[in-house]
């Protein structure tokens, strides 16, 4: 699979389109103006406790308080609190070395909030979740660094290996080499990414996290809440970072300094690809040259097309989305049963591309056209798991029930992307209704008279076709434009544009054919 990787750098932000064997399948967004992005750390206050709940509302500069449950407090949470207090002071008995930090007891997880949040304390937190629709941001105080190979979680040494990892040889071997490097007080998760790297490659990366770490500690000294204390790398390095193979062939910018960023980062984290970034220098805008600006016309809206002439109807409620699966013009295949499977798989690959594509998170609950045998259904259910294996967010897939319904559960971290792809009408400007068509020479004409009395005597008057012929109808010196030619002594030219919309008109100057705006 070939991957390619899109940036568009513009004064409003950064759009990144990941493309895979040229088919977009993932869209984001990067403004310059972003906060409380996944990942991001904080210096919260907590401003209530929910015993009902079990949690805590925190102010971490948000419009509306963050939330955080209690079983989103992580075992470490005293200890969390006892770092983030010697810290703000600057008064660490460990210094430099975190491996001196002495740990508090764990809290249980039956526990509850007031019982460890009595107070209202200062505490240093993670976005879990950005802020979605009426919802703060949701919270989590158990702490993590991603890198490339690794993730470190302070306040424990546990090591953990992928599931994705299958290999009992190398997970014990990636094992070994861990807890052999990893410093003191630090828990590390080993990312499917790390397998068949060495010892170096993985140091360099829990070092890297390792100094972060004390960067935190250091932006925690006197520091007032809500304040943000690290921010996660923009879009365009978590990307490189988390999805970066050798299956990535090219990565085009069209930003001369976030090129530069860009190459520098991949040499220190894959030397060897840093000549797949390269500069986007022809005039054409970068998402039309690739072909990503008629994808998300065609991909995004309420239906979605598919090569056989089937369709999806995507709609979204409150609690749930809905996807519909419908035949439409497909054309029958030998049986009805084996037209059905088809037009399934087809639907199925493009269901998989969407949730990834419009970050489609909660319950999705898919319609597909009716299966009798249960190996046609069971084929459907291997083959949404197949699709949907490149997507980084946790899912859950059920089997089709009874009524050809399958459910999935999709993680959401952030809000839906959603892009309207329907136009307003430049007739009617969404309204539905154009003026009166036997009042449009009128209304030309008067414009005309206008032009005249601010003294332009070469006009060029550009209309659609059927315009221009009702204007230019009849014998030559009854026609409308006769009729101002003899009022105005003026000769306006009439051009047709097919372009035009069938009421739109515009005036030109002959001599320099630039538009005149009215």
């Amino acid at each position: 699979m070939n991957k390619e990787l899109i940036i568009n750098a513009s004064g409003e932000g950064v759009e990144i389109a990941l493309l895979e064997d040229k088919k977009l399948v993932e869209l984001h967004y990067e403004h310059s103006q972003d906060q409380f992005a996944v990942g991001d750390l904080y210096l919260g206050k907590v401003k209530k406790l929910m015993p009902g709940l079990n949690a805590a509302f925190v102010d971490v500069g948000y419009e509306k308080d963050a939330f955080l449950h209690y079983t989103d407090l992580s075992p470490y949470f005293r200890s969390l609190l006892k770092f983030t207090k010697y810290a703000l002071n600057g008064n660490t008995p460990w210094g430099n070395d975190f491996g001196k930090f002495q740990n508090e007891t764990d809290i249980i997880k039956s526990g509850k909030i007031t019982e460890v949040l009595n107070g209202k304390p200062e505490v240093l937190v993670q976005i879990l979740k950005e802020p979605i629709s009426s919802k703060g941001p949701r919270l989590s105080c158990e702490i993590s660094l991603p890198g490339r190979f690794v993730v470190v979680t302070p306040f424990n040494d546990v090591v953990a290996i992928s599931r994705k990892i299958h290999s009992a040889d190398e997970r014990k071997r990636l094992q070994r080499i861990v807890e052999a490097i990893k410093p003191k007080n630090f828990g590390v998760i080993v990312r499917t990414a790390a397998e068949g790297k060495n010892t170096a490659e993985l140091h360099a990366d829990i070092l890297s996290l390792a100094e972060m770490w004390e960067s935190i500690q250091k932006n925690l000294q006197g520091a007032k809440p809500p304040q943000i204390i690290l921010s996660e790398k923009d879009k365009t390095t978590s990307i490189l970072r988390d999805l970066l193979s050798d299956s990535f062939q090219k990565i085009v910018i069209n930003d001369k300094s976030l090129v530069k960023e860009t190459q520098e980062y991949i040499s220190r984290i894959s030397p060897q690809q840093e000549d797949i970034v390269s500069f986007h220098s022809t005039h054409n805008a970068i998402f039309d040259q690739y072909g990503i600006t008629k994808q998300v016309k065609s991909s995004f809206g309420k239906t979605v097309n598919l090569d056989s002439g089937a369709y999806l109807i995507i709609e979204h409620t409150e609690a749930l989305h809905v996807i519909d699966v419908n035949s439409g013009t497909r054309s029958a295949d030998v049986s009805q049963e084996l037209s059905a499977l088809t037009t399934n798989l087809e639907a199925a690959k493009e269901i998989a591309r969407q949730m990834r594509l419009r970050d489609l998170g909660g319950i999705i609950i898919i319609d597909f056209i009716d299966l009798r045998l249960p190996e046609n259904k069971k084929k459907l259910l291997d083959s949404m798991e197949e699709f949907m294996a490149n997507d980084r967010a946790r899912h859950t897939i059920l089997p089709v029930s009874k009524f050809g319904l399958m459910q999935i559960t999709r993680q959401r971290l952030r809000p839906e992307l959603n892009i309207t792809t329907a136009e307003v009408c430049p007739s009617c400007k969404g309204t539905g209704k154009i003026g009166p068509s036997l009042l449009i020479a009128d209304e030309i004409e008067k414009d005309l008279k206008y032009l005249i009395n601010q003294g332009h005597r070469a006009l060029a008057l550009h209309v659609h076709p059927i315009l221009a012929a009702y204007l230019t109808k009849g014998v030559f010196f009854n026609s409308i434009v006769w009729k101002w030619y003899r009022t105005y002594k003026l000769k306006l030219k009439i051009v047709s544009d097919n372009n035009a919309q069938i009421t739109q008109y515009q005036f030109f100057d002959q001599k320099t054919e630039e538009l005149i705006k009215l």
